[in-house]
């Protein structure tokens, strides 16, 4: 299982699954981010927080923790 803080810049991926419960979920879903969604990995911090995105034509920045429950293909 890969997340998206593991995704490399300049990389698209597609969201496989949302972990998580309630508020944290919800926010993701309330950025766009569903199963299916295509991200396009921007830039990500040295330290990992925040992963700068797009999606679906948005620059999003997500802290390393909502990154993590992300995961990827």
């Amino acid at each position: 299982m890969r997340t998206l803080r593991e995704a490399r810049p300049g990389s698209r991926v597609t969201a496989v699954k949302l972990h998580g419960e309630g508020p944290v979920k919800r926010r993701i879903m309330d950025m766009g981010i569903t199963r299916g969604t295509e991200i396009f990995v921007r830039k990500v911090a040295p330290l990992g927080d925040p992963v700068e995105v797009t999606v679906r034509g948005y620059e999003l920045s997500l802290r390393k923790a909502d990154a993590e429950m992300i995961e990827i293909e």
